[in-house]
């Protein structure tokens, strides 16, 4: 429930509140509308105003301002006279996410504004000047809402770390108690034992992921575009093949801390090497190429998918064999490695 209804609120890559100084050596007309543009946009809180370049650097230094927007002196004789004229964006690259989108985004407010200018000069003169308008239009999550992209992500990962860490430290806990070695010499098959373990995680994990669902639709209104068959069907092969690592991970650990701290070192890497906060397309080509031996990455695609576009089995074809492969992989090397005496 924590995860569900918090983390989407704080794992928002879209940037706002960004704090800039405008150095306005020009004190125009146009230059304060500009001003008043940038801090209605609701992506900026205007720090400073002021006349020096120095002045807006100590803030930067001190961290209390982000971007230093400068407005060059004769900035409205310059554009009226020559039709262009130019400003500063500096940005404090320290946060390279927060400077890069934050020029971005005052770039396209700059842009916006000049259009206006050219808009009211075209009538009042009677010239119309060419312009090329761009009509965009956002395909599967047309408002850009970032919490629309993680939810289903999350599920995941919570998948993943419920599924991956409870089946091992159970089986070592009973390593631990002795208990296993009653087991052991008990006539129960060790295919049998392991479905045994197994099968109340695979029940609770489909219970989490059902009051995910409920709790994405009550909280963002969340529903998903395709099938819920097709999310279980796809949930029901990752979760046996999360529970078959968790297993797998057991049959090597002899305690719990050393249990959990192996499968604190893979799940770290899964979710990082996923896709889930950042794209596997802007990783270098060998972080990709290791991103195929992640059966996370294919989950989240799927989930992805078919919350967001309506996808079917046909479209997740590629999705779907890669999970069944490490579902019988793991699995059967679990039932292998787990060494029963009898």
């Amino acid at each position: 429930i924590m995860m569900i209804a918090i983390l989407p609120w704080a794992a928002d890559f879209e940037i706002k509140n960004i704090h800039i100084s405008v150095v306005d050596k020009d004190h125009s007309t146009i230059s304060s509308r500009l001003i008043r543009k940038i801090k209605s946009s609701g992506y900026f809180k205007l720090v400073q105003v002021t006349n020096s370049t120095q002045d807006a650097m100590k803030l930067v230094e001190s961290n209390e301002s982000d971007l230093i927007l400068e407005i060059q002196p004769d900035f409205e004789k310059t554009l009226i006279r020559e039709g262009i004229a130019d400003v500063m964006i500096s940005a404090n690259a320290v946060n390279n996410t927060k400077g890069g989108l934050g020029s971005s985004y005052l770039t396209q407010i700059l842009g916006d504004f000049a259009t206006d200018i050219r808009g009211e000069w075209s009538q009042t003169s009677g010239i119309v000047t060419p312009s090329v308008q761009i009509a965009s239009q956002n395909r599967f999550n047309q408002h850009l809402n970032y919490k629309v992209f993680m939810v289903p992500g999350l599920m995941v990962m919570l998948l993943t770390m419920l599924g991956g860490f409870l089946p091992a430290l159970n089986i070592v806990g009973e390593k631990e108690k002795g208990t296993i070695e009653q087991i052991n010499v008990t006539p129960v098959g060790k295919f049998t034992f392991i479905l045994a373990k197994l099968i109340p995680y695979w029940v609770m994990l489909f219970i989490v992921l059902s009051l995910a669902f409920l709790l994405a639709f009550l909280v963002y209104g969340l529903v998903p575009v395709g099938h819920y068959g097709t999310i279980y069907l796809m949930a029901g092969i990752y979760v046996f093949t999360i529970t078959g690592f968790g297993l797998l991970v057991s049959n090597f650990s002899s305690t719990m801390q050393q249990a959990m701290f192996v499968m604190y070192f893979f799940v770290v890497l899964l979710l990082l090497m996923s896709g889930l906060f950042t794209p596997i397309t802007s990783m270098p080509q060998w972080a990709q190429d290791i991103t195929l031996l992640n059966p996370m990455r294919y989950f989240i695609q799927a989930i992805r998918m078919i919350f967001l576009k309506g996808s079917g089995l046909h479209e997740l074809s590629t999705q779907l064999g890669a999970l069944s492969l490490f579902a019988f992989l793991f699995n059967a090397m679990a039932i292998i490695s787990y060494r029963k005496s009898s």
